[in-house]
């Protein structure tokens, strides 16, 4: 140790050279930065080949051509991938005259993005299209499968925002999110990164919205809870499970003019809010004057393809 501290006193002392005064300052050693390879984010070809592994998604999900993007096949449907961002729009110091387009631009950043399943250049819906409920766990099982793939084989940045359906919460009887966990693990993909939205019609029953946060953050995911109406917020906190973040329409809120009343909310439990289904900048422009930190909807971009 003495012989170091000697060292260290060598090298940091100042060398007259005239006038002048030198001062060799010691800068700490830094080795070459490099990722092990099990660190190293894996690409949509490398998913889709790890998909060909398992069963049913083997006979599923296929590489578009180019390999730029996933797809997913179930019957006569080719289902794609669809990301529709989600805004920090907190902009400290951002001047209130900005407008939305350089709001956005200059001062926004995405905290995530939201999946949306398309078909046929489209969104789609399988809830009204699937009467079973076993082929309906199973397409959705397939469109978070193509949605995870897509999303972190090209090394998007943030969280992954997935929606279920009641109907589907029905249909599976317990350990929510334990299948969906097995096949990330399996990809390798982090579940961390994927916040589960659960509807409003969960919401509304406490006790099983508890059991379904408890069940999907054991499995390593983040809960948000779509609030049906404002006064449903006071439900989110439960003795079982807190969600991660909370989301509500942004148009009801200013509607029944509970924005402010939701945010104080929020902050107070500290739970993120989101206000989603902004359809303009006036809405946008009300929300920003009850500093409102999180956004969503198409005012601010067309949702962006794989």
């Amino acid at each position: 140790m003495a012989r170091n501290r000697y060292r260290y006193e060598q090298l940091t002392q100042p060398i007259a050279r005239g006038a002048a005064t030198i001062v060799h300052i010691r800068r700490p050693f830094r080795p070459p930065f490099f990722l092990p390879e099990s660190m190293v984010p894996p690409t949509i070809p490398e998913l889709v080949a790890r998909a060909g592994k398992l069963p049913f998604l083997c006979d599923h999900l296929a590489l578009a051509d180019g390999a730029q993007g996933a797809y997913a096949r179930l019957r006569d449907l080719r289902l794609e991938s669809v990301y529709e961002p989600i805004y920090d729009v907190s902009m400290p110091g951002a001047p209130q005259s900005t407008s939305l387009s350089d709001a956005i631009e200059r001062y926004g950043d995405e905290l995530g993005f939201q999946a949306v399943t398309h078909a046929g250049g489209a969104p789609f819906d399988p809830i009204g299209a699937v009467a079973d409920d076993q082929e309906l766990v199973a397409l959705d099982r397939l469109a978070r499968s193509l949605h995870a793939i897509n999303f972190f084989g090209a090394q998007r940045h943030g969280l992954l925002f997935l929606r279920v359906h009641e109907r589907l919460l029905k249909s599976v009887k317990y350990d929510h999110g334990k299948h969906f966990s097995t096949v990330l693990k399996g990809f390798g993909l982090p579940p961390e990164r994927i916040v589960i939205e659960l509807p409003a019609a969960a919401v509304a029953h406490k006790t099983f919205l508890g059991y379904l946060t408890k069940s999907y953050q054991h499995y390593g995911f983040k809960v948000a809870d779509k609030l049906p109406d404002p006064g449903r917020i006071l439900a989110v906190e439960s003795d079982m499970a807190r969600p991660d973040y909370i989301k509500m329409d942004a148009a009801i809120a200013l509607r029944e003019g509970m924005v402010k009343a939701l945010v104080g909310y929020a902050q107070r439990v500290r739970i993120p809010l989101i206000f989603d289904h902004v359809v303009d900048e006036t809405q946008f422009e009300l929300l920003r004057q009850y500093d409102v930190r999180l956004v969503q909807g198409p005012v601010f971009s067309q949702p962006a393809a794989v």
